[in-house]
């Protein structure tokens, strides 16, 4: 024996192994296990005389055949008839719940099943017909604590970020630092951003952070955020899980995973939530733990394991492999002769926790469900850091979960710390929003108006005197009422009611209260004098204490939150007697503590759980209307704003102009129209010079990007492209009905293609613009003066040639005064040919021509698409089209497109708004009523949305043009449709449209009335 001692202790994980450890485990294979069936697993003789081991009979074959520590996974053979090889192994679960004729998928193969027999599933290839997919059941392996020390620290540095405000500079950070691109990080600082502004603290192996909440059945949910990897905070969860039975005699569903611990609180449970981290201590938790492993599945499953490898249960018998329900059955019954304890009925069970034999299977078994499945060293290092405040905790009582929540609210199967199936389990009654919540405010705090309204529903309301009797039997005293003077009156003539006359004042009484008020007020003298029936007068008197219970639970339930103080002015009773009161109360689960109130500062207050939990409903109520469809008429609303088109929203200076232009790219209207209309109604104060700048500074260009329709037909312009015709003959003439479009520059080329497609512009024939076109294309970018002199034109042909490159989407200027000018180019030369003729002259005057700085150029031609990357060059045309649309309009769907003049279909922009939202963009949902279709909008639009709907109606007016991209009459709005002519207005009072018509404006004007 000494020597077989030494020999194992040679092998580093023996290297501290115990005599007595070794001597118990030698003492078992030499005795084995006595069962019902005879001695199991004796495999030694023992010469304790000599100290000489020596192996049984068989035990040499044994070891060969049922040895090994991978444990039995119980699967089932896949055989394929009729050669019968073996293709593979499933569950066992799923192969029970199969049926003869089923086909799933193995490997890369369909299979039809032929049979199910014991331990074999027959199949033949079933010819591709469509499969299942069959299903594994194991042990999810949990994160390990070196990766688990790295979130918290991702988390840490993310979070001082996130404290100042530096959205940015997280973003920046995490893409140096973990190599991700901006999309992935956007995400997680938008994700982790949330879930700052609802906890306050984003959780950390630092910052432990406690958040209950209510769910719809009134129960209550626990949620600790605790970054500590799945096996530290399976052994929290089963530890708390553990303490709440002990204190409330009554099992909690639970789960947790490496993020988070839930646990589901019944309406039976209530405390302080500053409590629960004292509900474990460091010095308790490993033998608390040890009790709560005990019922859990892991300890059985790692019973039998550990039995088949000390080669008790036997994975071949005679020859044969020993099935696996066989294997299961006699390893319930070694537990029943070993562990009688845990196998025991629990009717005939002591009370206290359970007793663990000196058994050395036993304790392996619980060394391996506190070191494998859990960590109870890393637990009771968390419990020290609480303890000594290293590991800060935070409290936080929400109206619905915060974002971290939902991952744990809805965990799979593998998460759970108890036996409950998913269909039971309480956290599927919790509702969680599809976005992240853009504010706090949603999250953190109560309705204040669900606060006020629940206070004025619980009060009581009488409306004769049996009414306010039964409030006076739930109160048992309540200070005078003036409305109620009447009916108590009514009832201190029958009898039924009285006054005890106190120090601190005078109050009602109902007469089956009397006893109870007795004990409650001593010293109250009773007026009128009244007498308690037979059957009440029989009762035991109550104690000062249970009287004390019934008045503060009465008032509790009539006021929602309140205080300890307001309490005590409404019983009389000192502040110490109410807090002993509550502090019953809250044992019962009747009354929560906190601070519920938001229109409160500070202190703590109590509400009854009923009323509270009304409360939460209220709030989510409020908060999912919010997030329900809006009307037409509120989403035109949120249009103007979203626009800057409502009065006290337009943008400022320079930079707000080049915030319109970024808004409104892609859009062709009317190019009179922009500075007469449309500039001016989105920025005050509007001056034509800051356009000048943005153009010649490179920020900014204009140009028509849609292709001018066939002579005879109508383009995708619509009602303009028809001024166009009439009014420009063509495009040759300038107009100020031709369309034109503004954008940043960088964005132009793909602009370009969205709006053509793989069209091109119609090329001009000959004359001035042919000659100019050529010029351009020899030369490249010229002045005016430029152009007259190489082309031998004259001023007026060069200025229709230009405009007539223009319609047809061919040149561009640096500047948009060269538009300006020759808009007003034909009223120019009528003055000019109203003067005496002077002759010819070589040399010019200044200030002849269009005096605007700034060369005309050719517009740049699409970049030309291979056939390799066409499909990738779509999708990304899709995506920049579809992000241009949802920051023009907030909230996009096919109806609102009505007027733009993208060829791209709108399927492939609707894919891309799937992909945008999949990488957290925009938002999926159903944001309008009225309108089929899938819905999708920017977060920060949506918030001004539920801004938009909760701002009161107050008739207010605001006037566009009809080429305004708001003019959406008879598209959001019934009726027939307003073309979109210069010159026509739409009429808004509070988002309907009352009024349409034609009134020309000036670009003064224009100002005046759209501002």
């Amino acid at each position: 024996e000494d020597d077989l001692y030494a020999l194992v202790r040679r092998a580093a994980p023996y290297a501290d192994l115990a005599r007595a450890d070794f001597d118990a485990v030698v003492e078992m294979l030499a005795d084995g296990i006595q069962t019902g069936r005879g001695r199991r697993g004796a495999y030694l003789h023992r010469d304790r005389v000599n100290g000489v081991l020596r192996g049984r009979r068989g035990a040499r074959l044994v070891a060969l055949t049922s040895g090994g520590a991978i444990p039995e996974t119980a699967d089932y053979k896949v055989v394929a008839d009729p050669d019968e090889t073996v293709v593979g192994t499933v569950n066992e679960d799923w192969a029970i719940e199969s049926m003869a004729g089923d086909i799933f998928l193995l490997g890369s193969t369909s299979w039809r099943i032929r049979r199910v027999e014991a331990g074999l599933v027959r199949v033949v290839d079933a010819q591709g017909a469509p499969p299942s997919v069959p299903f594994w059941l194991g042990e999810a392996p949990a994160r390990t604590a070196e990766l688990s020390a790295e979130v918290s620290d991702l988390r840490a540095r993310l979070a001082g970020y996130l404290e100042r405000d530096d959205a940015a500079g997280a973003r920046a950070w995490l893409m140096g630092e973990a190599g991700l691109g901006d999309d992935a990080a956007v995400q997680i600082v938008h994700y982790l951003g949330a879930a700052h502004r609802a906890l306050g603290v984003l959780p950390t192996q630092e910052d432990l952070v406690f958040e209950r909440f209510f769910d719809e059945t009134g129960g209550m949910q626990l949620v600790v955020h605790a970054p500590f990897g799945g096996r530290i905070n399976r052994a929290l969860g089963l530890a708390l899980r553990k303490r709440f039975c002990r204190r409330f005699d009554f099992e909690l569903q639970a789960a947790a995973n490496d993020d988070a611990l839930v646990l589901s609180l019944g309406p039976q449970q209530s405390i302080p939530l500053g409590d629960v981290p004292r509900f474990l201590s460091p010095r308790t938790a490993e033998d608390t733990l040890a009790q709560a492993l005990l019922a859990s599945p892991m300890f059985q499953v790692r019973w039998r394991w550990n039995l088949g490898r000390a080669l008790i249960v036997l994975r071949q018998r005679g020859g044969r492999r020993n099935p696996p329900p066989i294997q299961r059955m006699e390893a319930d019954d070694l537990m029943a002769a070993v562990f009688p304890a845990l196998a025991a009925c629990q009717e005939n069970a002591a009370a206290g926790p359970i007793e663990f034999p000196d058994h050395p299977m036993v304790r392996q078994t619980v060394y391996d469900c506190l070191h494998e499945a859990t960590d109870v060293d890393g637990l009771v290092a968390l419990l020290e850091g609480v303890e000594a405040g290293t590991v800060r905790t935070h409290f936080r009582e929400s109206a619905e979960p915060s974002p971290l929540c939902h991952e744990i609210l809805n965990g799979r199967p593998y998460t759970f710390l108890d036996d409950a199936p998913l269909e039971e389990r309480r956290t599927r009654a919790v509702a969680l929003r599809r976005g992240l919540p853009e504010t706090a405010r949603d999250l953190g705090q109560l309705d204040t108006e669900a606060v006020a309204r629940v206070r004025d529903e619980a009060r009581p309301d009488p409306r004769d005197a049996e009414e306010v009797h039964d409030a006076l039997l739930g109160l048992v005293v309540r200070r005078p009422t003036p409305e109620w003077t009447a009916w108590f009156d009514e009832l201190v003539r029958d009898g039924r009611a009285a006054c005890a006359v106190t120090d601190a004042g005078p109050l009602w009484l109902a007469t089956e209260s009397l006893r109870l008020v007795e004990a409650l007020l001593p010293g109250a003298r009773i007026v009128p004098a009244v007498k308690l029936p037979e059957a009440l007068a029989a009762r035991p008197r109550p104690d000062a204490e249970s009287a004390a219970v019934a008045a503060v639970r009465g008032h509790v339930s009539a006021l929602g939150p309140c205080t300890v103080e307001e309490l005590g002015a409404l019983t009389t009773l000192s502040p110490n007697v109410v807090e002993s009161a509550l502090a019953r109360l809250e044992a019962e689960g009747f009354v929560l503590r906190g601070r519920f109130d938001p229109a409160r500062s500070g202190g703590v207050e109590f509400c009854e759980r009923r009323l509270l939990a009304r409360i939460h409903r209220y709030t989510t109520e409020r908060l999912r209307q919010e997030i329900e469809p809006v009307t037409a008429q509120d989403f035109v609303r949120f249009l103007l704003r979203w626009q800057h088109v409502a009065p006290e929203t337009q943008r400022e200076g320079r930079r707000g102009l080049l915030a319109v232009v970024e808004q409104l790219q892609g859009f062709e209207l009317a190019a009179g129209s922009w500075e007469e209309a449309i500039f001016p109604a989105r920025v005050a104060s509007y001056r034509p010079e800051w356009l000048d700048d943005l153009c010649l500074s490179g920020e900014v260009v204009w140009a028509r990007l849609g292709l001018r329709a066939p002579a005879g037909s109508l383009g995708a312009a619509g009602s303009d492209a028809r001024q166009e015709a009439e009014a420009g003959r063509g495009g040759a003439v300038p107009s100020r009905a031709t369309p034109v479009s503004f954008a940043l520059r960088d964005n132009l080329p793909w602009l370009f293609t969205a709006a053509r497609g793989e069209a091109g512009p119609v090329l001009p024939g000959d004359g001035a613009a042919r000659d100019l076109l050529e010029c351009l294309r020899t030369r490249g970018a010229l002045f005016y003066r430029e152009l007259v002199v190489s082309t031998g034109r004259l001023r007026v042909e060069v200025e229709e040639g230009l405009w007539d490159l223009v319609s047809r989407g061919l040149v561009t200027a640096d500047g948009f005064g060269g538009v300006r000018a020759l808009l007003t180019a034909r009223e120019r030369w009528a003055k000019r040919a109203a003067r005496p003729p002077r002759g010819r002259r070589l040399r010019r005057q200044a200030g002849e021509g269009i005096a605007v700085e700034g060369r005309w150029s050719l517009l740049p031609d699409p970049e030309p698409k291979d056939g390799a990357g066409e499909s990738a060059d779509v999708e990304t045309l899709a995506e920049a089209v579809a992000e241009q649309l949802l920051a023009r309009y907030g909230v996009v769907f096919r109806d609102v497109l009505a007027r733009e003049s993208f060829v791209l279909p709108w399927r492939e922009v609707l894919w891309a708004l799937r992909r945008l939202e999949a990488r957290g963009v925009a938002r999926g949902g159903r944001f309008v009523t009225g309108f089929v279709g899938e819905q999708y909008a920017l977060p920060e639009a949506v918030e001004l949305l539920r801004q938009t709907r909760r701002r009161e109606r107050t008739g207010e007016i605001v006037r566009v043009a009809a080429v305004d991209p708001l003019n959406l009459v008879g598209i959001l709005t019934p009726g027939p449709r307003l073309p979109a002519q210069r010159g026509n207005l739409v009429v808004y009072r509070d988002g309907l449209p009352i009024g349409e018509g034609a009134r020309q404006l000036g670009p003064a004007a224009g100002a005046r009335r759209l501002s």
